[in-house]
């Protein structure tokens, strides 16, 4: 199993995922990660576009969820796009 920090991508079954869960958090099995689409249709602030390895993703940040942590393989980070992500991720859960 990779270790694995806020921000970084990971792939899971073809599909780049975003760590967002706070590495302060004791560790666990599983990891919050959101998906890193293209095509997916954005909506303002809430689906920032990421860019990783030359190419551009949409955040889907709708598509929210739990992986396990052994099924995950580390490709990068994109902390210095962290901020658009957290903001995602506010904006998820209070809608301003």
């Amino acid at each position: 199993m990779d270790a694995l920090s806020r921000f970084d991508v990971a792939e899971y079954n073809g599909i780049f995922m975003v760590i967002i869960e706070s590495d302060l958090l004791p560790p666990d099995a599983s990891v919050v990660v959101i998906p890193l689409l293209s095509g997916y249709p954005a909506v303002r602030f809430l689906n920032p576009e990421i860019q990783f390895n030359g190419a551009r993703f949409v955040l889907a940040t709708r598509l929210i969820t739990a992986v396990r942590r052994a099924r995950l393989t580390r490709r990068g980070t994109v902390a210095d796009q962290g901020d658009a992500i957290t903001r995602a991720v506010d904006i998820l859960m209070s809608g301003v």
